[in-house]
């Protein structure tokens, strides 16, 4: 794991596992023991000012309502996490602007979250999360379509940044009688979510693989590829959605903003143009009493995009995605979890979108197939740790090829040519439980023709990941 800590005039600092004489590259003195002086320099780094504002500030708050009837009024809640990826170094014919860095690299990424949450009133509560987020995933987050860290957003930031990442509100409607049950959530219920959020943080959810925090890392084992969900930069939006459960089924639908550019931090506001919308229908059961679930989704989303085929006929436009219009692409998904036994669980998702428009907002990915188990080590009397396998293929349409092979740019992928092979990728996962409200993960990922490209890779990929939480 490298920690990026940086000098006073704001130039990054060079990692060196070696002597720190050269000082021109190093932030501490050139004496590397361990003195009183080099700490309080050490404190001078925003990034380690950062992580001890973490240790200290991670102590579970909560207010009791004033009854004394045991109903928290207010929480509050932390998390963070430490993670240092590192690419090998591996063979490729070329390279393009959005390749793969071949030479291999290390990176690492670090966030910290503070979620406040408010019961004003009998089933509403507002939520309100503080992100502080610093590092870059490898390549600048580019070079993979299915990307190997969850915790990095395309646009990295040097020094630790602060945003209000979430702050909704959520309305919940007790619906008859809840005395039935499944999974252990109450299924007479409608909810109704306003504000700003991440729509993965509703849709698309699975038991086993669904938090880059604590399960696998890599995008594809997250959510759906092919689905090109809403969010700007940092994966939120603006939007309403809501949820009626009842028994062992569940409906979700949302409509929610897009980026005013691909992928861009500023939303669309012209809405009446510019919107997607989401639906999903869940199906929960019991197979020779062990839980599973099947949800199906569908989405469409209109934004301000460019046409693929459009490029390919007038080819001066594909540095630009062809002359940008408001158009619409949809997609459809399907996300399966099923437990075999009680330490032992299977996942799967299928995603289908129809590439013919720009990718607009997650990443180039028209079709996807992944597939993984999960695995408690209640076996070992480790029931707190967990070790994940899974593996995953994507493509794209053959017009979407086409753009990329004449040069064209997505979101994560275009190396300037290509010598097209389906992307497929694996992981495999330890999470080790440290301590009561700790965990250490060390990562591996093969991918193999990343970027689509079969003259490059295969590229070997490590990581360690460090999370907390109360």
């Amino acid at each position: 794991m490298v920690m990026n800590c940086f000098p006073q005039d704001g130039v990054l600092a060079k990692h060196r596992t070696g002597s720190c004489a050269d000082s021109s590259w190093c932030y501490s003195p050139p004496v590397c023991s361990v003195t009183i002086m080099k700490l309080t320099q050490w404190l001078r780094c925003p990034w380690i000012r950062a992580f001890l504002l973490v240790v200290i500030a991670c102590v579970p708050v909560s207010g009791q309502d004033p009854a004394g009837l045991g109903n928290s009024l207010w929480n509050l809640n932390f998390q963070s996490t430490l993670a240092g990826q590192g690419v090998l170094p591996f063979p490729a014919a070329y390279s393009g602007p959005n390749s793969l860095d071949p030479n291999g690299q290390v990176k690492d990424t670090f966030s910290f979250d503070l979620m406040a949450a408010i019961h004003p009133w009998n089933g509403g509560e507002f939520y309100v999360d503080g992100l502080v987020w610093q590092g870059y995933g490898l390549s600048n987050t580019e070079g993979m379509a299915a990307f190997p860290n969850g915790e990095a957003y395309r646009v990295g930031t040097t020094a630790p940044d602060a945003v209000i990442d979430r702050a909704y509100l959520q309305q919940t409607f007790h619906l008859g009688k809840s005395d039935s049950k499944v999974a252990g959530r109450v299924r007479r219920r409608l909810i109704l979510t306003v504000g700003r959020f991440a729509v993965t943080d509703i849709f698309d959810q699975n038991a086993y693989a669904n938090d880059s925090r604590t399960q696998f890392m890599n995008w594809a084992f997250v959510n759906n590829l092919s689905w090109d969900y809403p969010a700007n930069t940092l994966g939120v939006t603006n939007g309403i959605a809501g949820e009626l459960e009842w028994g062992a089924w569940a409906a979700r639908a949302g409509i929610f903003q897009v980026s005013k550019v691909a992928n861009g931090i500023r939303l669309d506001w012209d809405v009446a143009n510019a919107w997607s919308i989401a639906g999903e229908l869940e199906r929960q059961y019991s197979f020779e009493g062990h839980r599973g679930a099947i949800r199906l989704l569908a989405w469409k989303e209109r934004a301000h995009m460019g046409s693929y085929q459009e490029v390919l006929d007038d080819p001066k436009d594909i540095a630009l995605n062809g002359q940008l219009q408001y158009r619409s692409k949809y997609g459809f998904g399907i996300n399966m979890e099923q437990q075999i036994r009680k330490d032992l669980g299977a996942f799967m998702r299928l995603g289908w979108g129809d590439g013919r428009t720009q990718v607009w907002e997650f990443t180039d990915v028209d079709r996807t197939a992944s597939l993984g188990l999960s695995l408690t080590g209640d076996a070992w009397r480790r029931p707190g740790d967990t070790i994940g396998l899974a593996a995953v293929v994507d493509g794209l349409t053959a017009v979407h090829r086409q753009f990329l092979a004449n040069g064209g740019l997505g979101i994560t992928v275009g190396d300037g040519a290509l010598d097209y092979g389906s992307e497929r990728a694996g992981e495999a996962y330890y999470n080790w439980k440290v301590a009561k409200h700790l965990w250490f993960t060390p990562d591996y990922q093969l991918a193999i023709n990343p970027g689509y490209n079969r003259v490059r890779g295969p590229a070997n990929i490590f990581a360690t990941r460090l999370h907390w939480e109360f």
